[in-house]
């Protein structure tokens, strides 16, 4: 993943998938799983290049072996989901539930963690008599800014496999009520959020069709 850019983009993704093939041999899908984890966390930390993570995800979708599938996961009759509806199924569980957390709720979260080990950082250098201020506060809005970075990166990387056809209009539809919620008192992170996804889908979403919605 790492090595992956827009040039080679066809070779790159063929050793990928590969990879992920070796679900094939299990009942659980954790292999394509665990590559998707990975995906999807390069797509939302780096949102320049959430185009080209996209459209990884789109042959990933087109081309994952049918033979992959997750006992667990089953259609309304029974039978259990295979392939690259599989795929879409994890990459859209995955991108729900993070949006639906929000990066507000994430950035707090990642914040009391870096508090904590800040404090254990001060009481150690107390102990030692030398305590230090400043390492509280740096761990803590570094972990502020990285929620808030991968936050805008998801919605990025949401309205590029919405342009990719991965994702429903209507999705993209209840993504914009979501951030439109709160309309007397907005928070920062949902405007925020909302403008980065009117920039990157806003002009396909606009059609007479879709005028009473907007």
């Amino acid at each position: 993943l790492n090595k992956l850019t827009p040039e080679n983009i066809d070779s790159i993704s063929d050793q990928i998938i590969t990879y992920a093939n070796k679900s094939e041999h299990e009942k659980d899908g954790r292999t394509l799983i665990q590559v998707i984890r990975l995906v999807f966390e390069k797509a939302t930390d780096e949102a320049a290049w959430s185009e080209m993570y996209a459209r990884l995800c789109r042959k990933m979708m087109e081309q994952i072996s049918p033979k992959v599938q997750d006992d667990g996961i089953k259609t309304a009759d029974g039978r259990p989901i295979t392939g690259g509806h599989l795929f879409r199924k994890y990459l859209l569980n995955r991108c729900q539930e993070d949006f639906e957390r929000g990066w507000a709720s994430k950035e707090s979260t990642a914040a009391a963690a870096a508090s904590k080990a800040g404090e254990d950082q001060a009481a150690a250098k107390a102990a030692a008599g030398t305590a230090d201020e400043t390492a509280l506060y740096s761990d803590e809005y570094y972990a502020a800014q990285k929620a808030k970075r991968q936050g805008l990166g998801l919605i990025k990387f949401i309205g590029e496999l919405f342009k990719l056809q991965m994702l429903t209009e209507r999705i993209m539809h209840e993504c914009v009520k979501k951030l439109l919620g709160n309309v007397e008192n907005p928070e920062e992170e949902e405007i925020e959020s909302l403008c980065k996804l009117l920039t990157t889908v806003g002009q396909i979403l606009d059609t007479p069709k879709a005028r009473a919605h907007m």
